[in-house]
């Protein structure tokens, strides 16, 4: 049995900065890509960053240069830091560990 824990959403003005935590149980952390998601209403659940086991990591255009993601297996794992944010941030962040492994979804606000 997998689970993911977020934790580290909250409500941040523009230009601040969020730092996401995803605690993954189970023993295929470390040999499997992760994920991070998010959903803001009304639109469709979008992939923000992932990395893969070997730490290959790759971003939405929309975050790029401003958001950063990493991994720490001993710990199972994985980060999301959040830099400059921008109200157009605001999302359900969700962490996704391959193949098919959610999280619950931590809430992300950033203020105008």
């Amino acid at each position: 049995q997998v689970q993911l824990v977020e934790s580290g959403g909250g409500l941040v003005q523009a230009g601040g900065s969020l730092r996401l935590s995803c605690a993954a149980s189970g023993r295929i952390f470390s040999i499997n890509a992760v994920a991070w998601y998010r959903q803001a209403p009304g639109s469709q659940r979008e992939l923000v960053a992932l990395i893969t086991s070997g730490g290959t990591t790759s971003y939405a255009d929309s975050v790029k240069g401003r958001f950063t993601i990493s991994r720490d297996n001993a710990k199972n794992t994985v980060y999301l830091q959040m830099n400059s944010l921008k109200p157009e941030d605001t999302a359900v962040y969700y962490c996704w560990l391959s193949p098919r492994y959610w999280g619950q979804g931590t809430q992300v606000t950033v203020s105008s």
